[in-house]
C-alpha cells in the first residue's frame, strides 16, 4: 500500500531553537484573540505565564521573567482573564531551558518505531523516519512530515503540540484537493 506524504506546518517555537510544543490551546478556549505586546498570558488556571513582549502576527514572544520564548499566535487561546496558553509558567520556563541547553539527547529519541502522543496524552502515530529538520509521522490516516521543532520531549515521551482531532485537520487540509 502507497501512503501519501503531507507537509503540516506544526504550531509552536520556542525561543532559541524551535521547539514544538506540548503547549495547545487551553481547553474550549478560541485561538489569537488578545494577542498583542504587552499583555499578560496566563495559563488554563488562571495563573500568570508571563508577558508578550512582541509579536509579528504570526509568532509572539512570552517573556515569563525567565526566558523569552516565541510561540504561533495560533498557540494561545482566550480566558476570561485575557490570552491564555495550554502550560503553566514552570512547564513553559521547562521546555525552553531544555531546548536552550542543546536538545541532541532529546534527537536521540526520534527514532523509527518511537510513538509520538499529543498535547492530549493520546498516542498520535509512530515515527517513521527522521533527519535533521523533519520527521515523518506514521497515523492512522497516513504519513505526515512535520518539522523537527514541532517535537518536544512530554510525560510520556516525543509529543507534538495537537491533538488527534487537530492533526487530522492538518493531514486532510494538506492533502492536495482533487
Amino acid at each position: 500500500m502507497h501512503r501519501k506524504v503531507f507537509m503540516i506546518a506544526a504550531g509552536v517555537m520556542l525561543a532559541t531553537p524551535a521547539f514544538a510544543q506540548t503547549a495547545a490551546p487551553a481547553p474550549g478556549a478560541s485561538a489569537a484573540a488578545g494577542v498583542a505586546a504587552g499583555a499578560t498570558v496566563y495559563d488554563a488556571q488562571g495563573d500568570v505565564v508571563g508577558t508578550i513582549a512582541s509579536t509579528d502576527g504570526t509568532n509572539a514572544v512570552v517573556d515569563t521573567g525567565t526566558v523569552k520564548a516565541a510561540l504561533a499566535v495560533s498557540s494561545f487561546g482566550t480566558g476570561p482573564k485575557g490570552p491564555t496558553l495550554g502550560l503553566t509558567k514552570a512547564q513553559l520556563e521547562a521546555a525552553a531551558q531544555q531546548q536552550a541547553g542543546g536538545s541532541a539527547e532529546f534527537k536521540a529519541k526520534l527514532v523509527p518505531g518511537a510513538a509520538v502522543y499529543g498535547s492530549g496524552g493520546t498516542e498520535l502515530g509512530k515515527i517513521k523516519e527522521a533527519d535533521d529538520q523533519f520527521v515523518t509521522l506514521t497515523t492512522s490516516s497516513g504519513d505526515a512530515r512535520l518539522p523537527i521543532s514541532a517535537f518536544g520531549p512530554g510525560p510520556k515521551g516525543v509529543t507534538i503540540g495537537l491533538t488527534a482531532e487537530q492533526l487530522q485537520a492538518a493531514i486532510s487540509s494538506a492533502a492536495p484537493k482533487k
